[in-house]
């Protein structure tokens, strides 16, 4: 249960069928919020909205027609999952700022600086990214938001959320693919050696902090990162699905760097090198304190499961995509050409 009363809370959210908005959307709708959802009139690919949702449709990217969309209506929080740049977070001042008493940013982990000095991470983290253009933008758009919230008083709340995954979208670089070699025992790259901590955080999880700061006025001009705490190796994230497949994992350790080299044209290559090759451990002391109905219900062995089920029924939209797996291909043709490399160098005995 949820600490204040929200069963006539009115809620946008811009953007609501995504991995980690479709959760806080049901979360919303089961709360007994009153929501609302805009987006140009589209439902996502695997996550329908309940029922209950009104459905208003508008261009985001698009001034004009977010003020049209919304015009004469007022919300008591509006939460922005599509915000992305220093442009957003101006149209969210002046078109969304008179239509809520309540902006809910989305944001990144990833905004912390890397390599992080000192674990686990707080909200007080330095925040910078010198190789992860997202992170940059991201950073831009939360400095726009809160030179609005102290020169206007603009009711911004900031919300970084980490590596968040759910049954749909499994928390790996290649996504399905990665989890097909893994049933064919193909081999696997993994980044650096393996060890790095990471934390991954399942939707639903997430869903419980956000909802629960909205209506909150002390969560006005705050800023929270959401991720649950457990803390995991790559290896350790890679094993597990194996375990929950019946197969022994083939993973082989390629360094992070080599990412962009070998696959620039990966989504995930820069992802390697500016975020997911460090470790990061949170602190979520702060959203607890806020939501005291926060923490991790799911653990990662048991989403597991339900992903492996997800896909059991889901064939089609799980089926391995033949670029990815070129690209792990040549990701593990790289790595043996390294070792082999290194092999003819060293001394003979």
């Amino acid at each position: 249960m949820l600490e204040h009363d929200t069963a006539d809370l009115s809620v946008l959210y811009i953007g609501g069928t995504g991995t980690i908005s479709a959760s806080c959307v049901r979360l919303s709708v089961e709360t007994g919020m009153r929501v609302a959802v805009l987006n140009r009139g589209t439902d996502g690919k695997h996550r329908t909205l309940p029922e209950a949702v009104e459905r208003i449709t508008g261009d985001v990217t698009d001034g004009a027609s977010l003020a049209a969309a919304l015009e004469g209506r007022s919300f008591d929080a509006i939460v922005d999952f599509l915000a992305y740049d220093e442009a957003e977070a101006d149209r969210a001042v002046r078109v969304l700022g008179p239509h809520t008493k309540q902006y809910v940013a989305i944001s990144s982990a990833s905004v912390y600086g890397k390599p992080v000095l000192q674990t686990p991470i707080t909200e007080s983290t330095p925040t910078h990214n010198r190789f992860l253009s997202y992170a940059r933008a991201k950073l831009r758009y939360e400095a726009g938001l809160q030179r609005a919230y102290a020169e206007q008083g603009f009711p911004v709340t900031i919300v970084r959320p980490s590596h968040t995954y759910d049954d749909a979208n499994p928390p790996l670089p290649g996504d399905w693919t990665v989890i097909d070699r893994i049933a064919r025992e193909e081999e696997i790259p993994v980044h650096g050696d393996g060890t790095s901590l990471w934390t991954i955080t399942h939707a639903e999880d997430f869903a419980v902090g956000l909802v629960g700061l909205l209506g909150n006025p002390r969560a006005i001009g705050e800023t929270f990162h959401i991720t649950g705490d457990d803390v995991h190796t790559w290896d350790q994230i890679y094993t597990t699905i194996a375990d929950a497949l019946g197969v022994a994992p083939r993973l082989v350790h390629v360094p992070s760097e080599l990412y962009p080299v070998v696959a620039p044209d990966w989504f995930w290559s820069d992802l390697f090198v500016g975020d997911l090759s460090h470790s990061a451990v949170f602190d979520n002391s702060k959203i607890k304190r806020f939501v005291p109905a926060f923490g991790q219900r799911l653990t990662f062995h048991r989403a597991v499961r339900r992903m492996l089920d997800w896909r059991a029924t889901n064939p089609r939209a799980t089926a391995p995509d033949p670029g990815t797996e070129a690209l792990l291909d040549r990701l593990v043709t790289g790595y043996h050409a390294g070792r082999d490399a290194f092999e003819a160098l060293a001394p003979s005995r």
